[in-house]
């Protein structure tokens, strides 16, 4: 029991950054442009992550399910807890840097490294067709779709008067943030859900891949409670340092984030990375400007910090099950 009370803690602190590092991936177009102030986005945005965990529960059936075996007793929850604190200790290095990676992959990669360490299967299939295909994809896609929304934004609105457009387009971006952060909800709190689905499937106290309704309640309570606390030095990258976003543009990178979140987790299960999918979508709707508009330095370190993303969690989460192991057996 104690080492059940520890990992559904340590997986809420989890849920806990995960909010305020990812809160950017939301809102931080909006605060650039100006569309909200930063306050009243972080407010709006907990709110939808708070009702966009309740949407589905496909995608942590795949994080409890599809990635690693599930363990048994002990040894088990000192791969899930090893698992929480790599993706905890990569999402505050990257936060204090103001990098803006996947909470996501570094669960994924904290699950996979503690389950290497610990002698659990790894489920080589689901990896590649649930993380390393959609982490390649889905940035491509957004990059892509970024670009062509926002063409087809500009010709829609080719005799408009500018400026009626941008105020207009502010307004827009109120809903389509909102749609950001409820689509943040659907993906973010059910990866937590699925780590706790697994705890306590390993403790004893449940059978079958159910999500209890407290469990639902607790993780998108604490996704919301991150959300609301900000992560500034990410919305700074996302929102100024890539490039500066007018109205429109922020409205093209929003409204092809989130369809794309909505597919992928109603459609395929799949968990992929806001973070990811809304940075490639900002890059391509700022390269309609000009290329050189985007800060390409900047999405360079990005990009690399994507790709360091699971291993490091992973080695963190290897090194902390050799650890908790010598106390839990």
């Amino acid at each position: 029991m104690a080492a059940l009370i520890a990992v559904i803690g340590v997986a809420f602190f989890f849920t806990y950054t995960n909010g305020f590092h990812d809160s950017a991936n939301a809102i931080a177009t909006s605060v650039s442009t100006r569309a909200l102030t930063p306050r009243a986005a972080l407010a709006m945005a907990a709110v939808m992550n708070l009702a966009g965990a309740f949407l589905g529960s496909g995608v942590a059936h795949t994080v409890s399910k599809g990635i690693i075996e599930t363990p048994s007793g002990s040894q088990g929850m000192a791969i899930l807890f090893a698992a929480l604190v790599g993706a905890i200790a990569w999402n505050l290095t990257t936060w204090y840097f103001g990098l803006p990676s996947s909470s996501s992959h570094a669960l994924f990669g904290g699950m996979v490294g503690a389950a290497l360490a610990g002698g659990v299967e790894v489920i080589w299939s689901g990896v590649l067709d649930k993380i390393v295909i959609p982490m390649i994809v889905s940035p491509v896609v957004g990059l892509v779709g970024g670009f062509l929304v926002m063409l087809a934004i500009l010709w829609i609105f080719r005799r408009a008067n500018p400026h009626r457009a941008k105020r207009n387009f502010r307004v827009a971006q109120t809903a389509s943030a909102a749609a950001m952060a409820l689509a943040h909800g659907l993906q973010d709190a059910q990866k937590t859900m699925g780590i706790v689905v697994m705890a306590l499937t390993i403790s004893g106290h449940q059978s079958g891949n159910g999500i209890p309704v407290w469990v639902k309640i607790s993780c998108a309570t604490m996704l919301s409670l991150g959300t609301y606390a900000g992560g500034w030095r990410i919305m700074r990258t996302l929102g100024r340092k890539i490039i500066e976003l007018d109205p429109p543009q922020g409205f093209a990178a929003e409204a092809t984030s989130s369809a794309i979140m909505y597919i992928t987790s109603f459609v395929f299960k799949a968990p992929i990375s806001t973070t990811h999918v809304i940075t490639a979508a900002i890059m391509g709707a700022g390269a309609t400007k000009r290329i050189r508009a985007v800060r390409w330095g900047v999405a360079k370190n990005i990009v690399l910090g994507w790709f360091i993303t699971m291993p490091a969690a992973a080695i963190v989460a290897a090194l902390m099950y050799w650890f908790v192991h010598l106390f839990w057996g």
